[in-house]
């Protein structure tokens, strides 16, 4: 089947079984893959009122037509599932190779449903799919288990999906780390992933990736990549990444300082890129890809890719945190506990802000670098204060107060892109199906920030263009990729023709599917709002702007 491995993997972890099945093909036609497809599979067979920490939530891992194959950007994985943070359906993904060594062991997609009675992990190789024994691996870390993993399988090229503690713990914000420091970040996949009591899925393929025109495949790819993606308009990626955004964010008045309070940061420049660069030991890249935005950075306390733009947004600035070297440590033990940063990070600034304006004492005040960094392993233990700060700031204003500036959507905390100064953003934010997200549209560059009708037209735009880009499975930093350039992809690719226009609906067809899931899920269009803050504090020049 052309790019197509034309197999589905099925788990049952309460029965122990494992299932394959063919793909739908329709689907296919319909929703392309990766998150349109990983929807459709999740529509067909969880009730939108599921429980998401439940056996009855499935875990959607859903591949692209491009991963494995030589176009550029194209190696990310989704997931789908409804949310423990927001209980609306989400996608998150990831990069690196685990998308192409999942096409090379000859499926398109993975999901699970069920609770093993015990901690397991699914060792997925050529021609032999197991559940194994994972209790000698529960309680470690994300890093550790990797390299246990590897040995266990007596494979170092191995890929793997793996929990830290804050998964195992049910933590609302865990997530899913790959290759150490690559997340599937938001939403809660580490705690849906350790509700079911799996520590990891291991991936290891050899096999190849079909194509109808192999030459005009071949060509295509080195023609685009040179006209399109290696332009001016995408090398920041490379060049800088996206600790560039720390300074233009600074500049327009859109960065989030001390808990939203204010959109510029005093100390921009120790967070900035060139703060990154200083400690950054060599650049580090996604399978199939030539940007290498990832920074991998090294101090004799830290070891790390990153900070990206939005840790050093939600756990520098957000934090009253200036020193390049303690975020990058925030980021690691993040990492290694499998927490979201970007959550994280907002709520110890919440809970710095409760603290100073004595609502409740957190123990912990803007700048206060020593607890900042102890508290992302209370949250992962759910010990002492981290118990509380677990649930999220929407959970901690319900019960202390507070919820005039505590900054999330539908209980997922915001990022980092003021929407104060870009109404765009707020829209984006407000409407996402999965709570605060800067993936599903994203206007903070636009010329016209506080043009209503403009943002509210470019919103839908993106969020119907995105939906069939992240069903590509294509990297967001890919930023002049285009439908008719996926279309290329997919003539050369299937040996037949699906145009650009087809593609636009599939993008909105996606979206669609997901906000009709949400509304019977219980959704309603009251909760497409933001927070008190934004609404009241929102007309200060001095700030934003």
């Amino acid at each position: 089947m052309n790019l197509y491995a034309g197999k589905i993997i099925r788990v049952n972890l309460t029965e122990k079984k494992i299932t394959i099945e063919e793909t739908n093909r329709d689907w296919i036609d319909q929703y392309v893959g990766g998150m349109g497809l990983g929807f459709r599979y999740f529509f067909s067979q969880v009730r939108p009122d599921v429980d998401p920490l439940s056996p009855q939530n499935a875990m959607v891992f859903m591949n692209g037509p491009l991963a494995g194959s030589m176009a550029p950007l194209s190696c990310r994985l989704p997931m789908v599932s409804k949310s423990p943070q927001t209980g609306t359906i989400f996608e998150s993904n990831v990069g690196g190779a685990i998308a192409a060594e999942l096409k090379y062991v000859g499926y398109d997609g993975i999901i699970i449903k069920g609770k093993s009675d015990q901690p397991v992990y699914i060792a997925i190789k050529d021609g032999q799919l197991e559940i194994k024994d994972a209790q000698g691996l529960w309680g470690k870390g994300i890093f550790e288990t990797e390299e246990k993993l590897k040995s266990l399988e007596k494979d170092e090229e191995i890929k793997s999906f793996i929990i830290g503690p804050a998964g195992e713990n049910l933590v609302p914000m865990a997530c899913i780390g790959t290759e150490a420091y690559r997340q599937l970040g938001r939403g809660g996949t580490g705690a849906i992933m350790g509700s079911k009591n799996l520590k990891a899925i291991t991936v290891r393929g050899t096999q190849g990736v079909q194509v109808a025109d192999m030459k005009g495949f071949l060509d295509y790819t080195s023609e685009i990549s040179q006209s399109n993606l290696l332009t001016v308009d995408n090398l920041w990626a490379h060049t800088d990444g996206t600790p560039a955004f720390v300074a233009s964010t600074n500049e327009m008045g859109i960065h989030p300082t001390l808990n939203f309070q204010q959109g510029t940061f005093e100390y921009w420049e120790k967070i900035d890129s060139a703060a990154v660069k200083s400690i950054k030991r060599r650049a580090r890249a996604c399978r199939s890809c030539p940007m290498a935005c990832g920074n991998f950075v090294r101090t004799e306390k830290v070891m790390v890719e990153g900070p990206e733009y939005e840790t050093l947004a939600l756990a520098g600035s957000n934090c009253g945190i200036s020193n390049i070297e303690a975020v990058a440590q925030f980021n690691e033990i993040c990492d290694d506990l499998g927490l979201d940063t970007i959550s994280t990070g907002n709520i110890i600034a919440f809970a710095m802000e409760m603290t100073e304006k004595k609502i409740h004492d957190f123990g912990v005040t803007f700048g206060d670098e020593d607890n900042y960094l102890r508290i992302p392993k209370e949250i992962a233990a759910l010990s002492g204060r981290g118990k509380e700060m677990a649930q999220g700031v929407r959970s901690m204003a319900a019960r202390y107060g507070g919820k005039e500036f505590a900054m999330e959507v539908k209980g997922l905390e915001m990022p980092g892109y003021e929407p104060r100064g870009n109404w765009g953003m707020g829209l984006a934010y407000a409407t996402s199906e999965r709570g605060a997200c800067h993936l599903r549209a994203f206007t903070a560059f636009s010329e016209t920030p506080y043009d209503l009708a403009a943002m509210a037209q470019e919103v839908v735009s993106q969020q119907n263009f995105n939906s069939v880009k992240w069903s590509m499975c294509l990297c967001d930093f890919w930023g002049t990729v285009n439908t008719e350039i996926m279309s290329q992809f997919l003539k050369f690719g299937l040996g037949k023709n699906i145009s650009a226009e087809q593609l636009d609906q599939i993008g909105e067809r996606i979206w669609n599917l997901s906000r009709i899931f949400n509304l019977r899920a219980g959704m309603k269009k009251v909760d497409d709002d933001l927070p008190p803050r934004i609404k009241k504090d929102g007309s200060s020049p001095k700030i934003y702007g």
